[in-house]
């Protein structure tokens, strides 16, 4: 089964010392109905110089060797109760460093599991020898409460080799802006709540095609029982908030390592997490690359297809994915647009593989399936493993299927170059399957990779081991290729 495939030597495991400083507010109220922040402001006030200067110092030996610019987030998290709370505003730096550090705690990222990575072409080359590439590595990271952010790491790789680089000490997250709504979006999206499209068309007729929070909630009010269910109504102006939290921008301070940088999950739509980031470098007309990510944002109720998008993997663009076929998990780009659309591997019924295009990349039409749940070892369920790669035979779709005992595996696809829907070849057995030392960990049973990379003719694979480390293997196309058997239908 796995002895055309060559496993690589690095590990990567969960380390429970990345962790960030996070506001910590406590929620309870005490006896006397008083909040609970307001009476430790008043501990914090009655403190002496000298027992301040005694707390600050122990947090200091203990905390700041631990976070970059760790006094900058004490003192943000001190000024956020400072709006509030009057009697902070006459406090010294150093009494407002101590009330940021009652008000903030650490979260380890990855204290449960490290896993589910997605490998493409770094965008700088400078500098690598020649017969190696340099790659970008995108990696989901699961904490405390099973909340899923994303990580990166880098390295090179070669054939029969990969050296992976130092993440480094500290983990940053973003500044976050909200940006305006686009009108396409929010009128795709409300076909999913039932509101009438025609209808919704015609009350966000008067909007401009980009427009405010405010704007689209005043259009919204609009819409009127007589026209539409009333039930519909509200579900619609809930959602606005929903879609306005969910579409906005991160910029990294300049110089933060890609290492170092933590996408933390905080609209509505992610508030438990982001999974499985599947990172493609994506070709524009002009010759342009951009960096696409599209992922799984989860509310503890729903999983609904996201996209990120970056240049220089420091500021990124995030937003929700609309249309029929944006459902469930592993929406997978294209790395260009075929025949003028924009593609995308798709598993909206939760089962199967299927084509789905795009004229804007945003609202997504249902195409045909891809693969079903053909042989034994997928008879569960089948998904794709990252993004197309292009090669001269067609394109490569590594793929996973899930068979007894919930065991995950990953074989592959080829389609047509110019028409994708069609299947030209398939694997019939998985290439990578569990081995004795990958079958324990957080998820049992699992190999699964969210991207992979081509380089000289052979595919670097990255992989998730039972959600308990990160492992990499290596195969030649042209085995991949002899491995497959034709479609005939």
């Amino acid at each position: 089964m796995n002895d055309c495939l060559l496993r690589l030597a690095p590990r990567l495991r969960a380390d429970p010392r990345r962790v960030i400083a996070k506001l910590f507010v406590p929620g309870e109220e005490a006896s006397d109905s008083q909040s609970r922040v307001y009476q430790i402001v008043e501990r914090v006030r009655k403190l002496t110089e000298e027992q301040v200067s005694a707390g600050l110092d122990a947090v200091r030996v203990g905390f700041v060797s631990r976070h970059r610019d760790f006094e900058d987030i004490l003192e943000r998290h001190a000024s956020l109760v400072s709006a509030r709370l009057h009697e902070t505003q006459q406090f010294s730096r150093q009494r407002r460093l101590l009330l940021g550090a009652y008000l903030t705690h650490e979260f380890s990222v990855e204290a449960a599991a490290l896993c589910n990575p997605s490998m493409v072409e770094h965008p700088d080359q400078s500098g690598v020898p020649e017969g190696k590439t340099r790659f970008l590595m995108s990696v989901r990271a699961i904490g405390e409460g099973h909340l899923s952010s994303v990580e990166f790491r880098t390295g090179i790789v070669w054939p029969g080799g990969i050296v992976v680089d130092d993440p480094g000490r500290f983990l940053s997250t973003a500044a976050r802006t909200t940006r305006d709504l686009e009108k396409t979006l929010i009128v795709n999206r409300l076909d999913d709540l039932g509101v009438d499209p025609a209808t919704a068309g015609q009350v966000l007729s008067e909007l401009p095609d980009v427009f405010t929070e405010e704007m689209l909630r005043r259009a919204m009010a609009q819409l009127h029982p007589h026209l539409l269910a009333r039930q519909a109504v509200q579900k619609a102006v809930q959602w606005v908030g929903y879609v306005v939290s969910s579409q906005y921008d991160l910029a990294f301070p300049e110089g933060t390592p890609v290492g170092e940088q933590l996408i933390w999950p905080s609209g509505a739509a992610e508030s438990h997490g982001m999974e499985d980031v599947r990172l493609v470098r994506f070709a524009g007309d002009d010759g342009a690359f951009l960096y696409h990510g599209t992922y799984t944002a989860y509310d503890s109720d729903h999983v609904a297809p996201h996209l990120l998008t970056t240049q220089d993997f420091r500021t990124y663009r995030i937003g929700p994915l609309a249309g029929p076929a944006a459902r469930n998990k592993g929406m997978a780009l294209f790395p260009r647009r075929v025949g003028g659309k924009y593609l995308a591997l798709s598993r909206w019924d939760r089962e199967n593989i299927s084509l789905s295009a795009s004229s804007d990349a945003v609202y997504w039409e249902r195409g045909p399936i891809l693969r079903s749940t053909i042989d034994p070892w997928e008879f569960i369920q089948v998904g794709n493993c990252g993004s197309p790669i292009e090669t001269e035979a067609g394109w490569l779709v590594l793929t996973h299927g899930v068979g007894p005992m919930r065991t995950y595996s990953i074989g592959a696809i080829l389609l047509d170059l110019d028409e994708p829907h069609r299947v030209l070849a398939e694997t019939a057995s998985p290439l990578l399957a569990p081995d004795a030392q990958e079958r324990d960990g957080y998820v049992p049973n699992v190999v699964y990779s969210c991207g992979s990379l081509l380089s000289d003719d052979v595919l670097t694979i990255p992989y998730g081991i039972s959600d308990a480390a990160i492992g990499f293997a290596q195969i030649g196309l042209a085995t991949i290729l002899e491995r497959m058997r034709r479609n005939t239908e």
